[in-house]
């Protein structure tokens, strides 16, 4: 056990000397993790939601699941900023990349988990998988934007911070109305699977993950890093399939599906 500790403390030390090059390395291993994920779920499907099943361990509530993984890419963040060095800390550009991030976590944290009605409890490896994913990503995303990034001072930095920005609160907002229109389809007491209709809904089955797309590719386009970078294609490589999961579902369930609703990308895919 000790010499796992020294084993441990050694490996930080050395990231904790280059942290600009643990970032980089991490955001490759993104990249590949995301890969890999987009692969292995063209033949698995992700064990939560309607998808639960037996075999993945011990079941947790869905609140408290919600809750506990995501507190980390909140936490995390703010751990850094006030607990290290972080030279790029007085950029006002940096602050509000941050602040996009820390206010996405904080509803999903926070008040995304208060509002579900019902749900299935989440197993024990995606739960945990999922804390250990919003530690790295929280550590990662926040130790680059304090510490490393340079997102520009000029006009044109300005205006792409804008409309990453845009992209965005666009996809937030999708992300949180997609949410309330799927915690509604069903009144008091009615566990049966419905058409969600409404917003997005109108052009995709997966709307709530079309949000959670543009949000991430949003926030890519404001750090204009790698670490952001990765951080889109692992989005998309995780949840692109389970959108595509759930428009085969819907349509092999209800007979009469909307024929022009994709799964994704409105009138595409």
């Amino acid at each position: 056990m000790a010499m796992f500790g020294s084993t441990l403390d050694y490996y930080i030390s050395l990231v904790l000397q280059n942290e600009e090059k643990a970032t980089s390395i991490l955001s490759y291993i993104f990249l590949f993790w995301g890969f890999s994920v987009l692969i292995s779920l063209q033949t698995v499907t992700a064990p939560y939601g309607r998808y639960a099943r037996s075999g993945w361990g011990l079941a947790v509530p869905v609140k408290f699941a919600w809750i506990v993984q995501e507190f980390p890419s909140f936490a995390v963040p703010l751990f850094v900023a006030f607990y290290s060095e972080c030279p790029k800390e007085s950029n006002v550009l940096n602050r509000f990349a941050l602040g996009l991030f820390l206010f996405h976590y904080f509803q999903r944290t926070f008040i995304f988990p208060m509002l579900i009605r019902g749900g299935k409890p989440t197993p024990m490896v995606p739960f945990v998988m999922a804390i250990f994913f919003c530690m790295l990503n929280g550590y990662l995303q926040s130790t680059h934007l304090l510490k490393f990034a340079d997102l520009g001072q000029s006009p044109l930095s300005y205006l792409r911070v804008a409309a990453g920005a845009c992209v965005f609160l666009t996809g937030m907002t999708i992300n949180i109305h997609s949410d309330h229109v799927l915690r509604n389809l069903r009144k008091p007491g009615e566990t049966n699977y419905k058409i969600p209709v409404g917003g997005m809904f109108e052009y995709v089955s997966g709307a709530n993950f079309l949000g959670e797309v543009l949000e991430w590719w949003g926030f890519a386009l404001v750090c204009c890093s790698l670490p952001s970078l990765a951080f889109a294609v692992f989005t998309i490589c995780n949840i692109g399939p389970r959108a595509c999961q759930h428009h085969r579902w819907y349509q092999e369930k209800f007979d009469d599906y909307p024929k022009n609703r994709k799964a994704l990308i409105p009138f595409v895919l």
